[in-house]
């Protein structure tokens, strides 16, 4: 924020690796959320450069898709205003990117198929042991790979919004970010279409399932909000949102729980529920009455 030139510089550096493109993608979405499309489209050009070597040399999409999907969602965000918006982008978001795999990146994908084909045989071997009974494991196919690739560049575009975002509010309205991320909700109609949807994907098969978790994405976050409310209107400090985290990091039905708390929360708005409840009169004050 304080010149282009820095900005360039932080961009461009992290933009060429793969362990900080992230942060890149983060620098993109700040200026773009700040100064306008047309100055993040500029610091976007140059970060293509670097990252667009590592598709070159090294056939890894990762940092480019990750710049380019980050980009698009904070110019919804700054187009509508709308944080919930730019949460469900993430769902053509997330499609597009596994379908462009499926189009351009077949060499990549059957790379990670022999890799999962080689890790599950050795991982076979390993559980037979000396028994008779033999160990097979599913393999993942191409169609399957592609799907969890697009949830996982969604799901990363995303945080590095958030965390755009929260910089943002941290620079020019400290504490915006808090309540503009708990507030996040989706009505009954949006949540009955993804919910169908999801379902829908799930039951064409196996192989689909991981191109449902793309559809989930924006419950997933609901969901994390709908728990920094809770913890907030509890006055709950950091440390529990901090094992709350790690719960959430090392177990799938607490992720699971999480979005179904927020499919839930569509129709019952658990929100507004406790601040009634903060609201309605003890029985002390009744009595003072």
């Amino acid at each position: 924020m304080r010149g282009r030139f820095q900005a360039l510089l932080v961009t461009m550096a992290c933009a060429g690796s793969l362990m900080l493109c992230w942060l890149s993608a983060a620098v993109v979405a700040l200026v773009t959320l700040r100064k306008g499309t047309a100055q993040g489209a500029w610091l976007l050009l140059w970060a293509v450069l670097p990252a667009g070597a590592l598709l070159l040399f090294l056939g890894d999409s990762g940092p480019l898709a990750l710049l380019l999907s980050t980009t698009a969602l904070a110019v919804v965000l700054r187009s509508t205003l709308s944080l919930p918006f730019a949460v469900l982008s993430t769902v053509p978001l997330g499609v597009l990117s596994g379908l462009a795999l499926l189009l351009f990146g077949q060499g990549m994908l059957e790379q990670m198929v022999g890799f999962f084909d080689q890790f599950l045989s050795s991982l076979e071997q390993q559980l037979s042991g000396s028994g008779d009974s033999a160990v097979e494991l599913l393999r993942p196919t191409a169609l399957q790979i592609a799907g969890m690739m697009g949830a996982a560049n969604a799901i990363v575009a995303l945080a590095c919004l958030m965390l755009a975002r929260w910089w943002q509010a941290m620079l020019y309205n400290p504490g915006g970010f808090a309540k503009e991320f708990r507030a996040l909700y989706f009505p009954p109609v949006v949540a009955a279409v993804l919910s169908v949807a999801a379902l829908a994907l799930v039951g064409l098969g196996i192989e689909y399932r991981s191109w449902a978790v793309i559809v989930l994405i924006p419950f997933g976050f609901a969901g994390l909000a709908l728990v920094h409310a809770r913890v907030a209107w509890r006055g709950q400090g950091t440390g529990w949102l901090l094992g709350f985290y790690l719960a959430w990091l090392f177990f799938d039905p607490l992720k699971l729980l999480v979005v179904f708390a927020a499919i839930a929360d569509s129709w019952f708005k658990f929100r507004q529920r406790w601040v009634s409840k903060s609201d309605a009169p003890n029985d002390s004050d009744e009595d003072q009455n």
